[in-house]
């Protein structure tokens, strides 16, 4: 039998093999290993093992990022705890802490710097209007090059932001939330 998708499947409705169950993107499975007691769902992360600087690429040369404090583990015997006491201790924690931090660093300089910008070519483009006017190249005055300009901003700002992102945050913030589901797997009764 042939799938719309002009791939051939066996007699059956789904996939033929094991293997190309889980190759389905977008569908979540469960890894269980044969003969094991089964101790709750076990899901495939693709970004658990992925590199927080991504393609190799470090912060900078030859300096390496401080470490992220590590968050509090449960400690054995302790009575366990409701959902919102794990959100309240996650948030209260260092690491968690140090990920608003580091967010903060990056983002305030930087919409403060758009915002002067933006609200510099809006200024100048009704006050200055001989200013804006003059030409530069041809027909392509100052403000031609200004309003291109703020777009090529909002570009190098969305780069610079990603990539911050992935060399200074995504690594602990992951780890954050896999200690967050680790503390509220013993909450919601073992699933998570």
């Amino acid at each position: 039998m042939q799938s719309s998708n002009d791939r051939f499947r066996g007699g059956g409705s789904g996939p033929e093999s094991e293997a190309a169950r889980h190759a389905e993107p977008g569908r979540a499975y469960v890894e269980t290993v044969p003969g094991a007691p089964y101790d709750g769902p076990r899901y495939d992360d693709p970004w658990y093992d992925a590199l927080a600087s991504g393609w190799g690429e470090s912060a900078a040369p030859g300096a390496a990022e401080p470490a992220v404090p590590p968050m509090r583990r449960d400690v054995p015997g302790e009575p366990p705890r409701a959902a919102a006491d794990v959100y309240l201790e996650v948030q209260r924690s260092a690491a968690f802490q140090e990920v608003r931090s580091r967010y903060r660093r990056f983002v305030v300089p930087a919409v403060a710097a758009f915002f002067l910008w933006y609200v510099a070519y809006v200024v100048t483009a009704t006050t200055a209007p001989a200013l804006m006017a003059r030409p530069v190249a041809g027909a392509v005055n100052v403000a031609m090059v200004a309003g291109l300009g703020q777009f090529l901003t909002t570009f190098l700002l969305t780069w610079a932001y990603a990539r911050h992102a992935r060399l200074r945050r995504d690594r602990a913030a992951l780890e954050l939330r896999w200690d967050t589901q680790e503390l509220t797997r013993g909450v919601r009764g073992g699933a998570s």
